[in-house]
């Protein structure tokens, strides 16, 4: 086992993905991303979820009686997977490299968990284009936002004399060592030009839902449907895409002219 995949394994042995999506907080993020795929998802489409760590995604589609295959690099999440997901073909695999499927195999495409985890340029662009290959109609990929990690770890948790080393004087994270590469806007709409793909929609699954969790948390249940609400209602604002802590792209394929 590589040690960049060693380091993830042990990441996720210790963290609760499916956990933190049932939280209130999570659910923002787990709700809103369903609620888009669920507008651009036909009856008959075969899904492949790309990254799919334990299977949140995949589960629930699976269970909606879809047709799911998902693929996952990390040992503690595809036994997860196995555990629970016994109709869903499961491949071990990087979203990098899927030789083993073929050329638009699939209608719809979810990419939540792998641009986290490249942090080299051309392993998103790879990623990106590989996704783009197998799927046939819509994908969705998500990212971590520059911003929100900055403010929430940097300055939230006021560790800014730990990390001030790896922030450039424009405020970008810069650390090659670390797990998950944060990316600002105009780093996606480069990586959809170069890889071909056309942005149809481009929301904030979660908005500012990871800066308040615990109040959100503690929300009674009509509080809770007033913030979706709101959520739902805003989450498509350019002017607060950016700070959210996770974005989400909706792409299609270029049509070559």
């Amino acid at each position: 086992m590589d040690e960049f995949k060693q380091r993830l394994t042990d990441f996720y042995n210790k963290f609760n993905e499916n956990k933190r999506l049932d939280h209130r907080h999570g659910q923002v993020e787990f709700l809103t991303s369903m609620k888009y795929i669920h507008e651009y998802l036909e009856d008959s489409d075969s899904i492949v979820d790309i990254g799919s760590g334990p299977g949140r995604y995949a589960l629930a589609l699976k269970e909606e009686g879809h047709s799911v295959t998902a693929v996952e690099y990390v040992r503690p999440n595809i036994g997860i997977l196995r555990a629970k997901g016994k109709d869903i073909r499961i491949i071990e695999a990087s979203a990098v490299d899927l030789p083993m499927l073929k050329d638009d195999e699939f209608d719809i495409g979810i990419m939540f968990g792998p641009m986290y985890h490249l942090y080299s340029k051309e392993d998103r662009l790879k990623a990106l284009t590989e996704a783009k290959r197998i799927t046939r109609k819509y994908l969705f990929v998500t990212y971590i936002m520059n911003e929100y990690s900055v403010i929430e770890y940097a300055f939230k948790d006021n560790q800014y004399a730990k990390v001030k080393d790896r922030l450039d004087d424009d405020f970008r994270i810069n650390d090659p060592d670390a797990l998950f590469f944060q990316a600002r806007i105009e780093d996606i709409d480069e990586l959809n030009r170069l890889a071909g793909l056309k942005l149809i929609r481009r929301f904030a699954s979660d908005g500012p839902s990871d800066y308040m969790r615990d109040t959100i948390n503690k929300m009674d249940d009509e509080t809770f449907q007033a913030y979706l609400n709101f959520h739902y209602a805003t989450c498509e604002r350019k002017d607060l895409i950016g700070a959210s802590s996770h974005v989400v792209d909706i792409l299609t394929k270029q049509k070559e002219a």
